[in-house]
């Protein structure tokens, strides 16, 4: 934990802002941005596709650290996409309990995706059981059958070319987690965005990762912590 934790305070004074400029108004005009895009939209952008997908750019608030175990209660959006943060991040990886949010906001920083979902939230935003019918890995959380979804969209990401896995960083930046506080069954963030869905649309939360990849202010391709 030497590297992420040296990293982690070299970057503790690092915050970031946002712009307001002009933005496109429809789903097309947003596909294939290559280069770091602040522009933000002026109302939240309909997606479409068979789990009515929204995407939404919350106001940017500054990366703040704050002690490990803080209850952030700052962020101004759900999943969370900027703001205050712990030092340290979580390790790009799947994982079957939830990531304190602190973690993975941090990931966004550092230009990683976060796919989350809440399988106790069903289409309509009412609770429902949890799925636990087909049994799961170690990275599935409560529903595998969602989860197995989102890996495969994680699974068909090109690899990060930044990102060298020889040397012990993951193939690329992303963290899929179970989350008990999203109000929606499936959402994904990356910093200053946010993806929220009924179920798992693969064409949609695919092209989100790929709008909003590798845009944080930070460039690192570091494993944080597994453990929390």
């Amino acid at each position: 934990m030497a590297i992420p934790v040296a990293l982690a305070i070299l970057s503790s004074g690092f915050s970031c802002g946002g712009s307001t400029s002009s933005v496109p108004k429809d789903a097309a005009a947003l596909a294939d941005r290559g280069a770091i895009d602040r522009t933000r939209l002026d109302a939240p952008l309909r997606l479409g596709g068979p789990c009515n997908a929204i995407e939404d750019t919350p106001p940017l608030q500054p990366g703040v650290h704050v002690e490990i175990g803080t209850d952030i209660t700052t962020w101004d959006s759900n999943p969370p996409s900027s703001g205050q943060h712990y030092p340290i991040w979580a390790a790009y990886q799947a994982y079957s309990t939830p990531v304190p949010r602190g973690y993975y906001v941090h990931d966004l920083e550092h230009g990683g995706v976060v796919l989350v979902y809440n399988c106790a939230i069903g289409d309509a935003g009412q609770e429902v059981p949890l799925d636990t019918s087909d049994g799961g890995d170690a990275g599935a959380g409560p529903c595998p059958s969602v989860a197995a979804e989102l890996q495969a969209i994680i699974d068909a990401f090109p690899s990060d070319p930044k990102c060298d896995p020889a040397a012990g960083d993951p193939r690329v930046r992303f963290v899929l987690t179970p989350d008990p506080l999203l109000d929606v069954p499936v959402a994904a963030a990356a910093w200053g965005w946010t993806y929220k869905a009924d179920c798992v649309d693969p064409a949609t939360l695919s092209q989100f990762a790929k709008n909003h990849y590798d845009q944080g202010t930070e460039e690192i391709c570091v494993n944080g912590q597994s453990v929390f």
